[in-house]
């Protein structure tokens, strides 16, 4: 920033509480904020505003209006963007949204634990430095559950690729203790970036959960797959067939690999059946992965014909990614994606290790599913969607 623009922002400021008193800090602080994001911004990107130089690592692509709860009372701020390679949030913000995040999530977990609303209020204040009145604890609980919702039935983009996982929660149902299934959809939108598409828990059979899923995904405007990715799990494939039937399908090549090995005789046979399967999925072509296959079936029929089966029949499956460029297999030949988010939502759900019913996990996962979601959408593309 010029010294002519230090001085510009200073006096704005001062003019502001000269006029306003106590009550104009809060816009004051908005304008600091934003003028010492911008200046972050210019360093992220070794240049200024309009600056021709060689050392650019990125381009300025304006702001994105954001609001967030202070002490000073809500601050309207305009965060810089960028496009490029350059990878940058400014720093003045990662408290502010750690803070969003505990204000949701803190108050979704006592939500559904049914903590009393004095509890709840002191946990806020804790963990915000917010004073929040039990109406405004109540008020807020709809509002997130309003939020949520609408975030779960919004309209779907073209979405080329497809990633599905699933994982488990403990639900208590009339008073027993019962595994509950939690659904989750990831896409790749046709710019390259992450998106999260929804989520589903139940305690109903797995196929008829599935299909009702996918049925949701495609009524709210799911179109353009081109491969969908996910691991073998219990009634997906019937439920996938049934609504995606023309969507070639890839089984994830990380699960699959750990699938063979109760196949394996011998401890001693691990690693050399794991190198075998490795070689299949790193081979450059189809053809030269469905020799490699051939090789490693006929190679154990007589010391291990279980897994010899066990191959023919299943790791054609994990070869479907083969029909795509090469610099998009690896990030879709398996659910890694997937599975990363659900480490994340694991390291949440175990603080409340028991939910009272299907409502209060969804809520809890929906939160932090929406606050990923928006990091991806905004973030780094993921997947080059043409060959470079």
């Amino acid at each position: 920033m010029t010294q002519h623009e230090e001085d510009t922002v200073i006096r704005t400021v001062l003019e502001i509480i000269n006029e306003n008193g106590l009550e104009g800090i809060g816009e004051a602080v908005s304008i600091l904020i934003n003028e010492a994001m911008k200046v972050e911004r210019s360093s992220a990107l070794n240049a200024r505003p309009w600056e021709r130089t060689e050392y650019r690592s990125g381009y300025a692509n304006g702001f994105k209006n954001k609001s967030v709860a202070s002490k000073l009372g809500k601050l309207h701020l305009n965060v810089p963007q960028v496009r490029g390679d350059v990878n940058f949030y400014p720093s003045a913000l990662e408290k502010g949204l750690r803070s969003e995040k505990a204000l949701k999530l803190a108050m979704a977990e006592m939500y559904i634990q049914g903590v009393s609303t004095r509890k709840v209020t002191a946990i806020l204040k804790k963990l915000c430095g917010l004073e929040i009145s039990s109406t405004q604890v109540s008020n807020a609980s709809k509002l997130l559950d309003k939020e949520l919702e609408k975030w779960r039935t919004r309209d779907l983009p073209k979405i080329p690729f497809l990633q599905l996982d699933a994982r488990y929660e403990k639900v208590r149902q009339d008073g027993v203790v019962m595994s509950c299934a939690v659904l989750i959809a990831t896409g790749v939108m046709e710019d390259g970036r992450r998106t999260i598409l929804g989520t589903s828990v139940s305690l109903s059979e797995a196929e008829v959960h599935w299909r009702q899923f996918l049925l949701d995904l495609k009524r709210r405007g799911l179109h353009g797959l081109k491969m969908i990715t996910s691991d073998d799990h219990a009634g997906l494939k019937a439920a996938r067939e049934s609504v995606f039937p023309s969507v070639p399908w890839q089984r994830c090549q990380v699960h699959m690999q750990r699938n063979a090995v109760p196949y394996v005789p011998k401890i001693s046979m691990r690693k050399g059946v794991a190198n075998d399967i490795r070689n299949i999925f790193n081979a450059p072509n189809l053809v030269e992965a469905e020799r490699l296959l051939e090789m490693s079936v006929e190679k154990y029929k007589t010391t291990a014909s279980r897994l010899s089966s066990w191959m023919e029949d299943n790791i054609i499956e994990g070869l479907t990614v083969f029909m795509l460029p090469e610099n998009q297999r690896k990030k879709l030949r398996s659910t890694n994606m997937v599975e990363r988010l659900n480490k994340e939502i694991k390291r949440r759900t175990r603080v409340a290790t028991l939910f009272p019913n299907e409502a209060s996990l969804l809520r809890l996962v929906s939160a932090i599913l929406v606050e990923t979601s928006e990091e991806w959408e905004t973030g780094k593309r993921y997947l080059p969607m043409v060959e470079e």
